[in-house]
């Protein structure tokens, strides 16, 4: 199936650093799936279930994509009120990253391997 990048950003990648933040937020802060889904703008049934890896488990990061995720839940644990500037930041930092293309890649089998599409 033919998909665009900001597709792939709002099926996957989105629901994906949502995931990762709402792990960080409840194990490393301490936080209930209450609070989380609150400061996240999210239900707590959403919470829940990117908890438990049934939403948003599809896209997965590099090492260092996850150690941007860590930081951006510390800013978000300290300013509350920043959750969407956030995630807004880290979409634009996976724009073209290797991580984001090669999942587009095995979404989507029309594009090149010299894709420069969203960088």
């Amino acid at each position: 199936m033919k998909s665009m990048p900001q597709e792939i950003e709002v099926w996957y990648l989105i629901p994906g650093i949502r995931r990762k933040l709402a792990k960080f937020l409840v194990q490393d802060y301490k936080m209930n799936q209450k609070k989380v889904a609150k400061i996240l703008g999210m239900t707590e049934s959403a919470v829940s279930q990117y908890l438990k890896n049934k939403r948003g488990s599809e896209m997965k990061f590099s090492r260092n994509d996850i150690e941007l995720i860590r930081k951006s839940a510390y800013r978000i644990a300290e300013d509350k009120s920043e959750s969407n500037k956030e995630i807004y930041d880290l979409c634009v930092k996976f724009r073209g990253s290797d991580s984001l293309c090669e999942f587009h890649r095995q979404h989507d089998s029309t594009i090149d391997k010299d894709c420069k599409l969203c960088c």
